[in-house]
């Protein structure tokens, strides 16, 4: 092999060629091809379906756990593992670590404030503190921590779906209950397809938006002057929605999508030894969390255990 021919088949360290994996000898990058993760960011490794898995039997326990203990403590676990496991900017650091415990005190001052007083034991931890009084109404420290009971549980919910949600993208996820589950590929592929819709639509009303500014038109003010802006912009959205449908099912017809039971993959979604440890690992630590909480008394699966539904 000569050396021209040896660089032209070889990419060269730092190109786009060599540094996007899925990349073809073009330097384009293949956005449905695999890509391995960062180091140490293992979630993104994981089987879509193990990350749902995981967290939805102790997400069903969480509904009917009361205190504050017991969530709390599965909310730390699941940020922890999201901190570790998955690959995130910065900004979404930040706003997980910092937004987490702002949320939760917010939330929990929202929803001590509808605690109906009448409902708190008078020998409940902090029945006797008032933190506010408005007229003949009291809002007592032990309202507020009933808030936050119900605060931390909320907080714990979404933090579990976003171990799924922030490491898995919709292709993998359509592959996975594809393969995995034996869903139909006619139901997963034209859910993801209508999926990618929203995306397309948004492009299209800035490309809208940019011709209206360029051509000068201004509606003015007020809200019929809103209405007129919102019809300018809905029929030329409406016409471009149906142009790319047609589009999307020519396209779809000219590959036999739907004319067989099964389609060929051209990425292969595996359950691996991995996902499942993962899944017994998640599990077992849940399992631990409510032992002890239980245990010691910090937590219930009653709703009428503290007198309060938190």
């Amino acid at each position: 092999m000569s050396g021209a021919a040896r660089t032209a088949s070889t990419p060269v360290a730092g190109s786009p060629a060599a540094a996007a994996p899925g990349a073809g000898s073009t330097g384009a990058i293949d956005p449905f091809a695999e890509r391995r993760p960062a180091r140490g960011r293992f979630l993104h490794a994981l089987n879509p379906l193990a990350k749902l898995a995981a967290p939805l039997p102790v997400m069903v326990a969480l509904i009917f756990t009361r205190g504050v203990p017991i969530p709390a403590a599965i909310l730390i676990g699941a940020l922890l593992l999201i901190l570790v496991g998955a690959s995130l900017r910065p900004r979404a650091v930040v706003a997980l670590v910092v937004g987490t415990p702002v949320l939760v005190a917010l939330l929990g001052l929202s929803f001590g404030v509808w605690v109906d007083p009448a409902r708190i034991p008078v020998d409940a931890p902090g029945a006797s503190v008032v933190l506010a009084y408005v007229g003949d109404w009291r809002f007592t420290l032990a309202a507020y921590l009933v808030g936050v009971a119900t605060a931390v549980r909320i907080a714990a919910l979404v933090m579990l779906s976003l171990i799924a949600g922030l490491t898995t993208g919709g292709p993998e996820l359509v592959r996975a209950l594809v393969q995995n589950l034996r869903v139909p590929y006619r139901i997963g592929y034209t859910a993801l397809a209508a999926l990618r819709f929203v995306p397309r639509f948004g492009h299209e009303l800035e490309v809208i938006r940019a011709a209206h500014r360029v051509r000068g038109t201004d509606h003015g003010r007020g809200p019929v002057a809103w209405a007129r802006r919102t019809v300018g912009l809905a029929i030329p959205l409406l016409a471009s929605a149906i142009r790319h449908a047609e589009r999307v099912a020519l396209a779809m017809d000219a590959r036999a999508f739907g004319a067989h039971p099964t389609r060929t993959e051209r990425t292969i979604s595996r359950w691996r030894v991995r996902d499942s440890v993962f899944v017994v690992v998640f599990w077992a630590f849940a399992a631990l969390v409510y032992w002890w909480g239980l245990t010691v008394g910090f937590g219930a699966l009653s709703p009428d255990s503290s007198g309060v539904r938190a």
